[in-house]
């Protein structure tokens, strides 16, 4: 089962979880205010598989990822489809602007199933 942390900055995420779960992943979101400055940490103790960080700019919880933990990330995102094309280049941790979408949940987690079919 694909482990996917979800960590945004005004402390939702709720919606994509939900489409984690329909994809049949495991979704853990992050509490409270700045979650997403702790999404490589989580990511790391949580041994998830991959991480979304959810912000104004779709980038300070993703480079923090990156920077700390080595995590292969891509932010700045605005769509789904780049979420998908992040994943097919071999990102982990995924930056967006404010998007708490089920379909992006599911679709990212659909698209990460098909490069890494061990873990589905």
């Amino acid at each position: 089962m694909i482990k996917v942390v979800i960590a945004d900055r005004m402390g939702k995420g709720q919606n994509v979880a939900k489409g984690v779960e329909a994809a049949g992943g495991q979704a853990i979101v992050v509490p409270g205010m700045g979650a997403d400055m702790r999404l490589g940490q989580v990511m790391h103790d949580e041994q998830a598989d991959l991480g979304f960080s959810f912000c104004g700019s779709g980038g300070a919880g993703a480079i923090t990822a990156n920077t700390q933990y080595g995590y292969p990330e891509r932010h700045g995102m605005r769509s789904i489809q780049e979420g998908i094309t992040a994943v097919e280049d071999g990102k982990v941790v995924l930056g967006f602007g404010f998007m708490d979408q089920a379909a992006l949940g599911q679709q990212i987690v659909e698209a990460f199933k098909k490069q890494h079919p061990e873990l589905a």
